[in-house]
């Protein structure tokens, strides 16, 4: 029988994250597995407790959102411990990306039962050469600064809050010039964002990149170049489909290492979180993590 320790967020989605774990909590123990429940007060503080019950063999759960997800998710990356998922958060688009199910049953029996996968994960290096690892996809441009007023929204909640930071963040927006480097070939575009993508889901479950798969060795590089605000809105509402990929105005390129720069100084965020500006450099580590899912 596996042992967990599941990471909580208490904060996740605006409300408590405990309340998300404890459907799976009772059924696990029914089952007869061990759970021991810690909480994290930083995502610093989430890493080092899930390194801390990786050495001592327990399957670890990140309970909360993405951000939550791709913290702990990058924290275990390179290692041997086993990773599962408690949507808890906001957009849940790495679970979703995952295929995990809602139903608290469901995803006990994965938990319980489930063979664990080997996934890709993204190194992400800072300006200062400071090195992470996330799973779902860094983004630069227009999104990070929306995704920067949805997460300081007191107000809206979810997708509210996202289609409200979007609209904030477009009409504000200037276009910036890109510096795309992908394994030694540079490209220089004009608009309004560079996505990198493991995962295919980003932003509340927007299939920016319909083509990524987070096994397959490669990051896909989503480029919404310049176009007028009012396509551009066309083109958020085409992202829950991923019929946006047909337009002229996006390029989708694949490589193992991305280099992004631009000619101003523009935020980036990784799996939910911004707190850093370009430039920055991101490097598939291919089948780095164990995940049940």
């Amino acid at each position: 029988m596996r042992q967990f320790t599941a990471v909580v967020n208490p904060t996740a989605g605006g409300s408590s994250g405990t309340a998300g774990l404890l459907p799976l909590a009772r059924l696990l123990r029914e089952a007869g597995a061990r759970l021991d429940t810690v909480y994290s007060r930083s995502l610093e503080h989430a890493r080092e407790l899930a390194q801390e019950a990786g050495a001592r063999g327990h399957v670890v759960l990140a309970v909360g959102g993405d951000g939550m997800a791709g913290c702990i998710g990058g924290a275990l990356s390179g290692t041997d411990t086993v990773f599962g998922l408690v949507p808890a958060g906001r957009g849940n688009d790495f679970a979703r990306a995952l295929g995990l199910p809602s139903d608290a049953r469901e995803l006990v029996e994965i938990l319980l039962h489930g063979e664990p996968r080997a996934v890709d994960t993204i190194e992400v290096e800072s300006a200062a050469h400071e090195r992470t690892c996330v799973l779902g996809s860094v983004y630069a441009g227009v999104d990070a600064v929306a995704n920067r007023h949805a997460n300081a929204s007191r107000v809206l909640r979810g997708a509210a809050s996202y289609y409200a930071g979007g609209l904030r963040a477009v009409l504000a927006w200037k276009p910036a010039a890109y510096r795309v480097t992908i394994d030694g070939v540079r490209h220089e575009r004009t608009g309004y964002t560079v996505v990198v993508a493991n995962s295919g889901f980003y932003g509340f479950g927007r299939n920016v990149a319909p083509g990524a798969r987070i096994d397959d060795g490669l990051l896909d590089v989503v480029v919404i170049k310049q176009a007028p605000k009012r396509l551009f809105f066309a083109m958020m509402n085409e992202l829950k489909t991923g019929v946006h990929v047909k337009r002229p105005e996006v390029e989708i390129l694949r490589g193992k290492e991305i280099r992004i720069e631009a000619d101003r100084s523009l935020p980036y965020g990784a799996d939910g979180e911004v707190d850093a500006t370009l430039p920055v450099t991101l490097r598939v580590r291919p089948a780095a993590l164990y995940v049940l899912g």
